[in-house]
């Protein structure tokens, strides 16, 4: 893969969470729909029936109802071939139900990679590990 592609590829996740962090479903869900493919494979285990793009608009929206002042981070992106990694750092406040916990008004800090790989200039796999474990501490759904 050329280094202009992986450059836009670079772009593309940019502007991906970009868009996350406007709290704009609708602008988000457009966003989704231009970069990713319909039917990519999203290999992180979640209790989500949807598949594909759908999916990851579902993420959003349950993440925006939980944390509406969510914020994502990017403090590494690299692009390798045709893929990118995506170290965040994400940030929000527990101000609506979220992962089965009523609002706690708790601040949350945690970390995720994302790797993301492109196919004709869009997402068409990802894969990802989210520190579920770190949030559901600073919640108070595990003992510290």
């Amino acid at each position: 893969m050329s280094t202009a592609q992986q450059t836009s590829n670079k772009a593309t996740i940019r502007r991906l969470q970009d868009a996350n962090n406007s709290g704009d479903l609708q602008r988000i869900s457009e966003t989704i729909d231009e970069v990713f493919e319909p039917d990519a494979l999203v290999s992180t285990p979640l209790p989500i029936e949807a598949t594909g793009a759908q999916v990851v608009k579902e993420v959003f929206a349950r993440l925006l109802r939980g944390l509406p002042d969510l914020h994502i981070t990017i403090e590494d992106l690299i692009a390798e071939g045709d893929k990118v990694v995506s170290r965040n750092t994400v940030t929000g406040t527990h101000r609506g139900e979220y992962m089965g916990l009523p609002p706690t008004g708790k601040p949350v800090i945690y970390n995720e990679i994302f790797i993301c790989r492109f196919a004709g200039g869009r997402i068409a796999e990802t894969w990802g590990v989210v520190d579920v474990f770190s949030q559901m501490k600073q919640l108070g759904a595990i003992p510290v």
